[in-house]
């Protein structure tokens, strides 16, 4: 078999590097070198193919990441190094027989991944979070902070964002609670989204959203964007910036929280919240006129979601613990926790609703929650079950909703 290594640092010697090199001319280039090869060796036409795509990948896209970038059925791509290459299919891991030719490709990749967001990475900020143009979202990690070489994580979205019926039709929630959460929505309960890595928040508050009314102004904030939001002409999205390399220039998200309420807007949607910015968040977006926001964070079930908002609302204003409790049990309506299953299905596994403050707790009321029921071919069997009627009906009634 041809050595694909050996053709491309062929084509890199006969480049000329001063001048941009049009594709059409990269691939006749491409295609020069592969007869020159096949008159040492017979090369089989599916292999010329194949050889072909792979030199103009190089050049041109992302190397050997763009066919696993390009399969629909991969949902995560963990590059370690040149040659640790891993995969997540179907909730499976598995190990990719590609490998990067050089430290230097690998890091070429990086660069113009980084740089296609306007951000950077270096050996000094070692550490930086990115997206493709598809939106599929990248964590770069270098050296010194990664001792095995340039880590890369690229977590993808599916192309078209997933619908509250397709989550229906996955087994992630019950018709029920879907309409419960559409009539949730639309009467403007504050809801956030919680869960751990992976456990499908901002594909949940993507369906969530499409129970907006239209009609509506929806203002996105993200650290990467992310979201999907169809169908709303009046949407504006704003995205978070790091520092250039003079450490200016930086807009944090709780810059755009302050900026979007300046915008008239009738919804705020925040992609994450990790620190400060969820005090602007709680305090001027959800408790100043701006209901029916919502958010999402990183958390082992509902109530340990309260405690990290309580956390992080403490970083960023001084006010006595107290206060801080009865802002967020003032602002949150609702939590709904997702969570990744042993069988790696992805499930709504409770929605409570926040109802007071009292004794020096916040006080949670479960109205649903998941029951495992067995398995069956390896497969989790389980229903999302009522438990409990909602407590807070008046903004269901303003809504013109009836009182169950």
């Amino acid at each position: 078999m041809v050595n694909t290594e050996w053709l491309y640092s062929k084509m890199m010697l006969q480049m000329d590097m001063s001048k941009e090199i049009q594709d059409e001319e990269l691939e006749q280039m491409i295609q020069d070198i592969l007869e020159e090869a096949g008159r040492k060796e017979y090369i089989p036409l599916n292999e010329k193919i194949q050889i072909s795509r792979e030199l103009f990948n190089a050049f041109r896209k992302l190397d050997i990441l763009q066919e696993l970038i390009e399969d629909d059925s991969i949902t995560e791509i963990m590059i370690n190094g040149t040659e640790h290459i891993f995969f997540e299919k179907e909730g499976k891991i598995f190990r990719s027989e590609r490998k990067f030719l050089s430290l230097e490709k690998l890091e070429d990749v990086i660069q113009q991944i980084v740089s296609g967001t306007n951000r950077y990475v270096n050996e000094s900020s070692p550490i930086v979070d990115a997206r493709l143009e598809d939106g599929s979202r990248v964590n770069v990690v270098l050296r010194p902070v990664a001792l095995n070489g340039p880590i890369m994580t690229i977590r993808k979205f599916p192309k078209e964002a997933i619908s509250m019926r397709q989550l229906i039709q996955f087994g992630s929630i019950s018709e029920e609670a879907a309409e419960f959460l559409k009539i949730l929505v639309r009467a403007k309960y504050n809801i956030f989204v919680s869960g751990g890595t992976g456990a499908g928040k901002t594909t949940f508050l993507n369906a969530l959203s499409d129970f907006i009314p239209k009609e509506e102004r929806i203002i996105t904030i993200e650290d990467n964007a992310e979201l999907q939001i169809k169908g709303v002409d009046n949407l504006v999205r704003l995205e978070a910036r790091n520092a250039n390399l003079e450490g200016e220039g930086a807009v944090t998200i709780r810059d755009l929280i302050k900026s979007a309420l300046r915008m008239r807007p009738d919804r705020i949607i925040v992609g994450e919240v990790r620190g400060e910015e969820t005090v602007d968040m709680i305090s001027s977006a959800m408790l100043n006129g701006h209901s029916g926001s919502m958010s999402t964070g990183h958390a082992n079930n509902s109530a340990d979601m309260l405690k990290r908002l309580e956390t992080m609302m403490l970083m960023g204003i001084e006010l006595p613990f107290t206060a801080i409790q009865r802002q967020i049990a003032s602002a949150l309506d609702i939590i709904v926790h997702l969570g990744r299953l042993r069988d790696k299905s992805r499930k709504v596994l409770e929605i409570a609703e926040v109802t007071e403050y009292e004794q020096g707790n916040i006080q949670l009321r479960t109205l649903y929650t998941f029951r495992e029921e067995g398995t069956e071919n390896g497969k989790i069997q389980g229903r999302l079950m009522k438990v409990e009627e909602l407590n807070y009906t008046e903004k269901l009634l303003a809504a013109g909703y009836k009182r169950n």
